[in-house]
This record gives structure tokens, sequence and C-alpha cells, in this order.
């Protein structure tokens, strides 16, 4: 089983975490990776699913935030107009952004017919991170085989973190990045609830990476501005408004500059939330519908838990993540490795 921060001591924050420690702790979430390592092809595809039915006429409420917008994610700006998530997210290399597109839509189309004939068209969403320094980025080797391979093995339970899926070619402050999650357990009303956070990990500069314990781990590795990027997804069985959850997601931003990142102006840093407590029905009939709300007066603990978990799953990717050469001989180490060396 790959590492983590805690099998190093590192935990960040007070709260507590799911059964997994991962989004999947989220009743009914599910990931699934397709990884492709051939030669200088080192790419994948990664899926969040929110749950097993049909997303098109069950759609979750959902909502987005660029922090810096140096990206080409597909998708958001529907989500943030209408406040709801109709496909699975997909998350890939820059510029396979497109063909993931076109596989969630054949998807959706293939289980509703009636997609842009008579009734709306689909908004597919798709995160992206580019790849490039460890993968031959312009072979544009994801197809949508891949992307529907990563859709059909998502699973509950464990997810598979470091240099898996969409994750395999990815660079976080100078040492290997990738897939990490984690989770937070909150209980409201008498009821366990969870928050969790996966993360797609590219961003970042050498010497800026700064533990929970204070150190500051720094790779041998040439210094470079920070034109990285960042894929945040976070997911919760909370009931909340779309106000209340662009609040929250808004806080995984404090969870990447808890790490020592300041937003660089060629980083592409989003994060895409959704909740499962509250859905909306595409074939609605009534004219007034019933969601549930949080009391804000709660809120703060869903602001400290998309911190946490955020914090923690980018830790989580790089120490679960192998020391890796890639294209051209180009190579990252572990974090792992660094942890070991100097614990």
């Amino acid at each position: 089983m790959s590492a983590s921060a805690r099998d190093f001591g590192i935990v960040c924050g007070i709260m507590p975490t799911g059964a997994h420690n991962a989004i999947t702790d989220v009743p009914g979430v599910k990931v699934g990776h397709t990884t492709i390592r051939e030669g200088n092809i080192n790419t994948g595809v990664t899926a969040i699913v929110p749950h097993d039915g049909n997303m098109f006429r069950k759609k979750v409420l959902a909502a987005s935030e660029s922090i810096n917008g140096f990206g080409k994610s597909a998708g958001l700006v529907q989500v943030n107009e209408l406040g709801s998530l109709e496909t699975p997210i997909l998350l890939t290399n820059t510029l396979s952004t497109g063909t993931c597109v076109n596989a969630l839509i054949k998807r959706a189309i293939a289980a509703n017919s009636d997609i842009g004939r008579t009734t709306s068209t689909v908004n597919a969403v798709v995160g992206e991170c580019n790849d490039g320094p460890l993968n031959d980025i312009q072979a544009m080797a994801v197809t949508e085989e891949h992307a529907y391979a990563a859709l059909d093995t998502a699973t509950t339970g464990a997810v598979a973190q470091g240099n898996v899926g969409a994750g395999t070619g990815m660079t976080c402050f100078g040492f290997k990045g990738g897939i990490g999650t984690s989770s937070r357990r909150i209980k409201l009303d008498g009821k366990d609830y969870h928050l969790g956070t996966l993360v797609l990990s590219n961003f970042g500069r050498k010497g800026d990476l700064t533990l929970p314990d204070g150190r500051h781990p720094t790779p041998d590795f040439p210094d470079q501005p920070e034109k990285g990027s960042i894929m945040m997804i976070m997911a919760t069985d909370i009931p909340l408004e779309h106000r209340q959850l662009q609040r929250v997601i808004r806080r995984c931003g404090a969870g990447i500059a808890r790490l020592g990142a300041f937003w660089g102006h060629g980083s592409g840093d989003i994060v895409i939330g959704f909740t499962t407590g509250n859905t909306i029905d595409h074939d609605q009939k009534s004219d007034l519908v019933t969601m549930q709300a949080l009391n804000e007066d709660k809120i703060d603990q869903l602001f400290r838990a998309a911190t946490e978990s955020t914090q923690e799953a980018i830790l989580n990717s790089m120490c679960a993540a192998e020391s890796f050469t890639g294209r051209d001989g180009n190579s990252r180490k572990s974090l792992a490795d660094w942890l070991k060396l100097n614990s």
C-alpha cells in the first residue's frame, strides 16, 4: 500500500477523518483511474462519480471556484450559473480535456436519448493540469476509451493515490505530485456527515513547501517559476445551498496556502465542489421545490474541514507518489524518500 502523510507522523489539523480518509467517505461517491505509461507517455484519467444513478436526470448541487484561473477546464461557467453538476468529473492532462468532454457527452447521450433534441444539451465537466515535463503531452495519447475505463472502474472505499490516473506525470513543489485525497467527519444534529477532497497536485515552487511541523523539504531540482496547477474536487453529503457551497470550497485555497504556495501567475488553481445532500430532478414538475440548508452558525466546521482535507490530500499525493523518471529522462523524487532520510 502506498504511503500517506500520517505514516510519517504528519497530521493536518484537529478534525477526525472518515474511515478511509478519502473523498469516498462521502456515501455514494466513487473514484476510478486509467494510468498510461508507455515510453515517454506518462499520463491518464481520473473519474469522480457522485452517485450510481443517472446524473443528467438526478443532478447534484455544485459550485466551482477559480483561485487562479490559468487553466483549461471545461463546464465551470454553467456549474456556477445553474448550481448543478450533471456528469461525473474527469481529470486529465491539459491537451486531453476535449477528449474527456466528448467521452462524457457520449455517455450521457447513450443514457438519455432526448439530450439536444427534446431537452437541453449536457454540460460535461473536466479538470486538467499540464504534465508536459514528464509526459509527451503533444502525443495526445488519452482516448475516449481511457476515459470510459476510468468511469467503469470507479469504486467506493480506499482510493489509489500518487502516480495513478491523471496524476501519473505531475510535479508538486519540485517533488513528484499526483492524486491525493483526505476527508473529515462532522457531526450535525447527532448524525455523522463527511466532507472529502481529492486533488490533482501539479503546483508549487521548489523550496516553498512548508510541512505542518515547520520543516521545508527541498528537492535537488532546478529552480523554476510557479507555473503548475492544482485541481481540487470537494464532496460532502451535508445539505448546502449553492451560496454556502461556494463559501466552503473557497476555503480549499487556505489548504494550499498552509503548504506555502502563493498561487502564482502561471498556476491554474481550481476547485469544483458538490453536495449529494441536495439533488435536482431534471424532470421536476412542481413549480416549487424544497431543499435543505445548513445553519450557518455551524459553517465554520466545514471551512476547517475543507482547509484540513485539502492540505492533507496534497501531502498524501506527494507521499504516495514514488520517485519517477518520465519523458526524455526527466525525473522527480518522492517526498516520502525525503521524509525517510529526514525523520
